[in-house]
């Protein structure tokens, strides 16, 4: 019964993406002859529970990054947009953008290898064991070296301005395993190749519990691309951490795994809807979000599926209650486009490849407003607030305040959330590209228990509806951000 439904599902889907695009002109024509105003128009509830419940559901196995559910996920979205009457803006006349990767898989225990200077006679070379003497809490290679350098981020002031060298694998020195997270994230943004830390639990039968499972490569895109961020991050035993201690700066540290790589697809979803101004034709707005999340992974209590109802069924949600609404509504004076990005939690692989092959040009795209996690109330702020994230960095977020939207500073700047999603990616290559979220910590994050239980709906209706006058504002206007003075990355 199982087997026939799923056929049944992805059928419907299907069939509503390869439709004749009559479909969607026939609904821009009826949309056309009843404008209706954003600011009259309301949120509908039953369509926001009704994505959840698809796009969260354990029908779509957690939509695990470049998988077969992802892009059943990206099939659904592209239907409703079609629904809406929004145009298709992705390969050959459809919605769908796919994406050529490379999956790589490790298949062999890593190792790490540590040479002392040649100026050092005393020292001794290193070669630890994975399992053994580190862990792998993050990984974009299966090989990366560099000169090993140290930065005690229990020193006032050391991570506000850290003197990283470009390529250096930087070993983090403190006493709180948290902060060592947080210096790990900021780290890479800065360039340095990896990160060491002490492990949070250095007991040997915890590493060799950890361990049972090899660690995983993030896919990546099959044509080589600019500006890629290398995550890796390992975590040392007791003894390995004291022995890196002791070790002196500019020692090479070389990590090396066996892998094996197969090409793959990520996929994203394009919606366009054109602006009816032609002077504002070089100042789209672009709404985006990620369909993916992690799939089917290590069950926790019994249940194995990261079903990813926050993360990002939450913000796809979002984009899609946007387009529903403008697409009903009188065309907006500026282009608007709706994405929905694959392969985020592989590292930004579908909003990488967009950048590099854009419906439009990016410098004719003045604003980008990322959807992630707005699914619970972030205790942080005041109820049914969001946040923006580096909301120092520009004036996009004052101003969407001053227009009525309900958007606070990121009150959490030390988790590095603005460069932890798909916006980074376009904000490297200049456009103004912020995330809007109400992520509080909570517990369920990247977890099975990310699930439709534990979503808090009457907040994501109303967080949702108290941006459609703001963001009506936005495509109707001819306001450009600006990036204030260092807030570029």
């Amino acid at each position: 019964m199982r087997t026939q439904f799923a056929f049944h599902l992805v059928s419907f889907v299907l069939f509503a993406i390869l439709a004749p695009r009559t479909v969607g002109q026939a609904a821009r024509t009826s949309a056309a002859s009843k404008p209706v105003s954003v600011l009259a128009a309301k949120v509908c509830e039953r369509c926001i529970r009704a994505h959840e419940e698809f796009l969260a559901s354990d029908a779509l196995q957690g939509r695990g990054s470049g998988t077969h559910d992802e892009l059943v996920a990206a099939t659904y979205v592209a239907s409703q947009l079609r629904q809406y009457g929004i145009e298709p803006g992705g390969d050959n006349g459809t919605y769908i953008q796919l994406a050529p990767t490379i999956h790589g898989k490790i298949t062999a225990a890593p190792q790490l290898r540590i040479t002392p200077p040649e100026r050092d006679t005393q020292a001794e070379p290193l070669t630890w064991n994975y399992g053994k003497d580190f862990l792998v809490t993050d990984l974009t290679q299966a090989e990366f070296s560099g000169p090993l350098q140290k930065l005690d981020a229990d020193e006032p002031g050391e991570m506000k301005h850290p003197k990283i060298k470009a390529g250096a694998v930087v070993l983090v020195v403190t006493s709180d395993w948290s902060r060592a997270k947080q210096a790990a994230s900021a780290l890479a943004s800065q360039g340095a190749a990896a990160t060491l830390m002490l492990a949070k639990d250095s007991e040997p039968k915890n590493f060799q519990e950890a361990s049972d499972q090899l660690p995983k490569l993030p896919d990546r895109l099959a044509q080589d691309s600019e500006g890629n961020l290398n995550v890796n991050a390992l975590e040392l035993s007791q003894d390995a951490f004291d022995a890196l201690r002791q070790m002196p700066e500019g020692a090479m540290v070389h990590f090396e795994a066996p892998s094996a790589e197969t090409k793959g697809s990520t996929w994203n979803v394009l919606g366009i809807l054109r602006g009816s101004d032609p002077s504002l034709r070089g100042a789209a707005i672009l709404f985006s979000a990620h369909v993916d999340h992690l799939g089917i992974g290590t069950p926790v209590n019994g249940d194995n599926i990261y079903n990813g109802a926050d993360d990002d069924a939450s913000g796809t949600t979002a984009v899609l209650e946007i387009a529903r609404v403008f697409g009903r509504g009188t065309r907006p004076l500026r282009t608007v486009i709706f994405a929905l990005f694959g392969s985020e939690e592989m590292g930004e692989v579908g909003a990488t490849y967009f950048s590099e092959h854009p419906p439009v040009p990016l410098k004719e795209i003045a604003v980008n407003l990322e959807f992630e996690m707005i699914g619970r109330p972030d205790p942080a702020v005041k109820d049914d607030a969001l946040w923006l994230t580096g909301w120092e960095r520009s004036n996009l977020g004052p101003v969407l305040a001053a227009h009525g939207a309900q958007l606070v500073r990121d009150p959490h700047p030390s988790e590095n959330f603005f460069a932890r999603s798909d916006n980074f990616v376009l904000a490297k290559k200049g456009v103004v590209a912020q995330t809007i979220s109400s992520f509080g910590l909570h517990p369920d994050y990247h977890q099975p228990s990310d699930d439709l239980a534990h979503l808090d709906f009457k907040h994501m209706d109303a967080a949702i509806a108290s941006l459609l006058a703001p963001v009506e504002w936005l495509v109707n206007s001819s306001f450009r951000p600006q990036w204030n003075a260092g807030g570029q990355p």
